[in-house]
């Protein structure tokens, strides 16, 4: 019970990787707050968590557009309220869209970087500021992606955000430390999750390929050979979240199958 009588909150927690680490952070014994855009999503996420022998007063999930600094605020203030204070956050929302560079449109560069980079930094300086109020420290932990490690031909905006991620978890983690707040992040590989589905679609359209083709190729090209699956960054996370990583601070950890090495 490495996370017993911590509260978490994990953004884009309703399905994929998030509800991986959700449930993961429970069966560790922390109380979980599933925030997410999609409220059936979150319905059906609670349902799934409790039909699992998970106990209903140690979830709690909220409707959130990490876009709206209103809501942001209003989950910090309901989260205090209800279990006392924030002591993990996961900030996993984020969006994926591709496109030669020619054909980027401002309304897709302007809904990757709101959500992937401006969503995620104002929902850690909220969190962090109640943390700090607090006086307790805590972990925050940002979902980053090998493609914040390099250039893609097709995915230029998405790269640029998620290198954007893995700066602001090195700076934001140097200033927020003397608070006792550990910031890190997690850079996954390729993951297979429902996004996959459009992200093949997307390289069908753009590489003139069959669709499933590319997801496969992806796969197989992974060292451990095999693309990743949720369950695989939920132990890095719960890593990140407790004590054992305590002296971890403005690191973001590779889980990629051995896709990237840095």
């Amino acid at each position: 019970m490495k996370l017993e009588n911590k509260t978490s909150v994990v953004t884009g927690g309703a399905r994929g990787i998030g509800l991986a680490i959700a449930r993961a952070y429970l069966d560790e014994g922390a109380s979980v707050v599933v925030a997410d855009i999609d409220p059936a999503a979150i319905d059906e996420a609670l349902a799934a968590l409790e039909g699992e022998g998970h106990v209903a007063e140690r979830l709690m999930g909220v409707r959130l557009d990490v876009c709206d600094r209103a809501q942001i605020d209003a989950l910090v203030a309901s989260v205090t309220e209800c279990f006392g204070g924030i002591d993990i956050l996961v900030n996993n929302a984020a969006v994926f869209d591709m496109a030669p560079v020619l054909e980027v449109t401002e309304a897709s560069y302007d809904r990757q970087f709101d959500i992937n980079v401006r969503g995620l930094f104002f929902t850690l300086q909220a969190v962090a500021r109640s943390m700090v109020e607090r006086g307790r420290g805590g972990a925050i932990i940002n979902m980053a992606s090998q493609a914040g490690r390099r250039g893609e031909a097709l995915v230029s905006v998405y790269c640029a955000t998620k290198a954007a991620v893995i700066s602001l978890t090195q700076s934001c983690a140097l200033d927020l430390i003397r608070h006792g707040i550990r910031v890190n992040a997690i850079a996954p590989g390729v993951v297979d999750t429902p996004m996959w589905e459009e992200v093949d679609a997307l390289f069908a359209r753009f590489e003139n390929r069959p669709l499933g083709e590319k997801k496969r190729l992806v796969g197989e090209a992974v060292p451990y050979g095999r693309m990743g699956r949720p369950e695989d960054y939920a132990g890095p996370a719960v890593f990140l979240a407790c004590d054992d990583s305590d002296y971890v601070v403005a690191q973001t950890l590779n889980v990629d199958g051995g896709n990237w090495m840095s």
